[in-house]
């Protein structure tokens, strides 16, 4: 079923509908509240800082222009779509309207302190957007994940009605339903006359025909209609059907039939009335370029002698607890179907592979999983638990990074008996050098499904970025400590 205990969803998304302004009103809270302490610290900065000349106007200059700077730096924000509540808790977007609204603050203050003759600190200056620009970013990142968190709840929650066809419908709901953090709530949908059911395959209610679009709307109560691939039959009855909901306070949203695609690889063309949307391809080939090696191999070396002195430490708690080989070698298949050695630090007791039927029964997933898991695992050693909790025994991966093996970040390396249970989508993975580190490693990693590992190998190999990489990475450091889905 696609709609599980809905009911709890339904109830919080009744309450009032201010509160779904909630996020513009704490993004302007948090805002304020930043932009009021980076102001102080930057004045203290200014005075205490020995690489700055003494100077004793400036605690009386923070104390005159501090309200306005924040305030003016507030409305720049807004002004830039700071605060809209379509780009808050999802994407870079908000991100980016921080970022170009603070630039053009700072260059508007610098302009008019320039055309009045204004003594303005330049050190007090330097260090308002240095200590700002982190801070306002750190701020909406904390103040994003209690957002999601909320939402995972069922508060802060849009009631949504989807008008499509049966297959289309339950195809949105899954994606809606699986990333709860958004807070799209399906509350039921709008089908063909000709599908009208109780309810879609997937267990969506059916509300009513596309026909009676807005009067579903209106008796639903709901906050968006998202229109799916099989609701109109024609950009006229498009047309039609936004001139029925005009009147209403809904939101419409159009689904393009486009799933697990950047945003950066989509672009709207107006063409004579017509929003034409242009689709970059897959960019596996550009994983496979000279720019991601340099990347890797930069990385890696300087990953390597960083963390040489743990990977070291490591070594000898593995020979000192059983005599065993320190390193466990295992073969994986890479980058367009090739073997090669994979390197750990072994965290099991020597001889482990001949014992897996005993630990069969221990499998996390189901018997259909492609992938072999298990959560008590009797194999693994004492300090073997420990460096794979935190995801220490993956750290001599860096040698098969270096000989081009495997890269920073990728798919996950699979095993040979995995790769014979592949569908032909599925050997996309395939496609690119697989990762020590990956989408699958910070979204859950033993926790995922297997269906959400393949989603989530596929769309990096679609949608391959330096940028993406190097967020992963950065994530990736958050989900070794918090020992996430490590088993």
């Amino acid at each position: 079923m696609i709609v599980n205990d809905l009911q709890p969803a339904i109830a919080t998304a009744r309450s009032s509908r201010l509160s779904r302004r909630a996020p513009s009103v704490a993004a302007v809270a948090t805002d304020l509240a930043v932009l009021s302490a980076v102001t102080v610290a930057a004045a203290v900065g200014r005075m205490r800082l020995p690489f700055f000349r003494e100077t004793a106007d400036v605690n009386e200059l923070a104390q005159l222009v501090g309200v306005p700077i924040v305030l003016g730096w507030i409305l720049f924000i807004a002004a830039h779509g700071g605060y809209s509540s379509h780009t808050l808790g999802a994407g870079t977007g908000e991100y980016k309207q921080v970022v170009r609204g603070t630039m053009v603050a700072a260059g508007v203050t610098g302009v008019l302190c320039y055309l009045a003759k204004f003594q303005f600190s330049r050190g007090f200056f330097f260090l308002l957007i240095l200590i700002g620009i982190p801070s306002l970013l750190l701020g909406r990142l904390v103040l994003r994940r209690l957002l999601h968190a909320e939402r995972r709840r069922g508060h802060l929650a849009h009631r949504v009605v989807v008008a499509g066809s049966g297959a289309q419908v339950d195809e949105v709901a899954r994606v809606l339903n699986r990333e709860s953090w958004l807070g799209y709530h399906v509350i039921g949908a709008v089908v063909p006359a000709a599908e009208t059911t109780d309810h879609t395959e997937g267990g969506v209610p059916v509300l009513g025909s596309t026909a009676r679009t807005a009067a579903v709307v209106a008796d639903s109560d709901c906050d968006i209609v998202l229109f799916a691939g099989g609701a109109v039959t024609s950009a006229q009855a498009m047309r039609r059907a936004a001139w029925d909901l005009a009147d209403t306070p809904v939101q419409i949203m159009l689904v393009p039939g486009l799933t697990d695609v950047a945003n950066d690889r989509v672009r709207v063309r107006p063409a004579a009335g017509l929003q034409l949307m242009e689709l970059e391809g897959p960019r596996a080939h550009a994983a496979t370029r000279i720019s991601k090696r340099i990347f890797d191999v930069v990385g890696a070396s300087a990953l390597l002698v960083l963390f040489s002195p743990l990977m070291l430490a490591t070594a000898i708690a593995i020979h000192l607890h059983d005599r065993g080989p320190v390193l466990f070698r295992q073969q994986r298949v890479g980058r367009n179907g090739d073997l090669f050695d994979l390197y750990k630090f072994r965290s099991m007791h020597v001889g482990a592979d001949s014992m897996v039927d005993t630990v069969t029964a221990h499998n996390k997933h189901d018997d259909d999983h492609v992938l072999f898991k298990a959560a008590q695992d009797p194999r693994i050693t004492g300090p073997g638990r420990v460096i794979r909790r935190f995801s220490l025994d993956e750290m001599p991966q860096f040698l098969n990074v270096l000989r081009g093996e495997m890269s920073l970040v990728g798919p996950r390396p699979p095993l040979t008996g995995e790769v014979e249970r592949y569908t032909a989508d599925v050997r996309r993975r395939l496609d690119v050098r697989p990762g020590m580190t990956g989408l699958w490693q910070v979204s859950g990693r033993s926790d995922l499904s297997w269906e959400d590992s393949v989603r989530l190998d596929l769309y990096y190999v679609d949608n391959w970025s330096i940028v993406q990489d190097l967020v992963i990475l950065a994530r990736t450091m958050l989900v070794v400590l918090t020992a996430r889905g490590a088993y």
